[in-house]
């Protein structure tokens, strides 16, 4: 709980630097107070006895503890790639500071809830800094349909959730998930009543993690938002609700997979062959992400009907860092090919490579980590979820191989932009990278190839139980 409020307290920090006349200085000090944050966070993680805190509403655990680090990293690692963006621009950086703050508070929240009234909080903090964000800048008006097709899905999608919710505790009389659990294992015929709220659920939650056909949304608002804030949406946001996604599911509806898991792995598959096939058609960079994004979902929507596995929790911890490391990568490059070129085409990355080496080898390396080939972390992360499912016998025998004949179609888009870095023949680049902006690339390289060369470095964490 400390984690929440420490991050809390530097939003309302970042709130009142431009009053108080250290505006300049907040940057250093937001990353100062991640740093505190994570230190905190870590200090629960094994705890013999994880205590229930605000009235047995959160548990920080070590599954809460693992899936908070990993997003303060992001976080921490997000404000690094942002630097120039918001120190050379006329936005209000206190304000910005602060929404991204408060909605890191909304993720913490959802991978820490025992309790489906702070799902729902968990969700809205998340949410609503985001509306705004999508829609900041003012005078275009791409972002402004982003913002208000955010803000109205995502409006209808948690009226659907709060349904979900008042269905459940209808049927079993309690908010809690591992009371609702409780329930499922001692009821002998459950009443129709819950099912249709856990179905309403599932497909709130289907919505927020832009599964196929509740992905609509992703694609225009993703292309219309800053293009920083869609890094952060892609990356944080989706680590967050897959993390509330498992945690509900794993808690509450596990021992009654086999009524739900049909619709889930339908959804599944078509998220990971929507998302693939449209994806090769994309000609914007940004958009040809978005419905990476959605193919992305779907294979982290298989260590949902793996619930019941122990591993599936260490799966889904590596493949969102996966994801999500390699995203801000290929993010961190496309901002700086904007910023350079003041598009986002796929022409716009002809000869990049050659142009500016590191650029193009960072982009490379990120899109190759996404199709999952190795030596990525991309690739094992992929090599582990598959092998988490196929320990289940040959019940999702035929999604793995939807999912291996996806990765396969997402090679062809994610090479498209390779080939356009390498073999294309484009106008230089007056870009100019500094050096900080430089060694932050290298690191997220690195970082992508040595965890997928040394992939123990994060599966070892299953030893300690997450």
């Amino acid at each position: 709980m400390n984690a929440i409020i420490i991050l809390s307290s530097l939003g309302i920090i970042a709130m009142l630097a431009e009053m108080f006349s250290f505006k300049k200085s907040l940057w250093y000090l937001v990353l100062a107070g991640l740093a505190v944050v994570f230190v905190v966070n870590l200090l629960d993680w094994n705890l013999d006895t994880p205590e229930q805190q605000f009235k047995n509403m959160i548990l920080f655990d070590n599954y809460a503890v693992a899936f908070g680090g990993l997003i303060i990293i992001l976080v921490f690692a997000w404000f690094l790639i942002s630097y120039n963006h918001y120190k050379d621009s006329e936005l209000n950086v206190s304000d910005h500071f602060s929404l991204i703050i408060f909605s890191s508070v909304g993720a913490l929240i959802l991978v820490s809830y025992t309790h489906l009234s702070m799902l729902f909080l968990g969700v809205e903090i998340l949410s609503i800094p985001l509306y705004i964000l999508a829609g900041s800048m003012k005078k275009d008006l791409a972002s402004n349909e982003a913002s208000l097709k955010y803000f109205m899905l995502g409006a209808f999608a948690t009226g659907i959730l709060l349904f979900g919710i008042t269905m459940l505790y209808g049927a079993t009389g309690t908010f809690n998930i591992v009371e609702i659990g409780m329930y499922v294992q001692k009821s002998s015929e459950i009443s129709i009543l819950f099912y249709s709220g856990l179905m309403l659920v599932l497909i709130a939650l289907a919505f927020k993690v832009s599964a196929a056909p509740f992905h609509f949304w992703t694609p225009d608002v993703y292309q219309g938002a800053p293009v920083l804030i869609t890094a952060f949406m892609a990356t944080i946001v989706k680590t967050a609700a897959f993390a509330a996604f498992f945690r509900l599911f794993s808690n509450s509806f596990g021992l009654i997979i086999n009524d739900w898991n049909f619709i889930l792995s339908i959804i599944t598959a078509l998220t990971i062959v929507l998302g693939n096939i449209l994806a090769a058609y994309q000609t914007s960079v940004k958009r040809l992400l978005a419905y990476s994004g959605i193919s992305q979902a779907g294979y982290l929507l298989m260590t949902i009907l793996a619930v019941n596995q122990e591993s599936s929790k260490m799966a889904l911890l590596l493949y969102t860092a996966s994801y999500s490391i390699s995203t801000l990568g290929a993010f961190g490059v496309l901002y700086h090919v904007m910023k350079s070129k003041g598009s986002d085409s796929l022409d716009s990355f002809n000869s990049l490579g050659k142009t500016q080496p590191l650029l193009g080898f960072v982009m490379a390396v990120s899109m190759l980590s996404l199709a999952g080939i190795p030596p990525t972390i991309g690739f094992f992360a992929k090599f582990y979820l598959f092998s988490n499912l196929l320990s289940m016998g040959n019940t999702y025998l035929w999604l793995v191989i939807v999912a291996i004949v996806g990765s396969l179609v997402s090679v062809y888009y994610y090479f498209k932009v390779i080939i356009a870095m390498y073999a294309k023949e484009g106008a230089a680049s007056p870009l100019m990278l500094t050096t900080f902006h430089r060694a932050l690339l290298i690191i997220i390289t690195g970082l992508i190839i040595i965890i997928g060369l040394a992939p123990g470095i994060l599966v070892s964490m299953d030893n300690f139980k997450i």
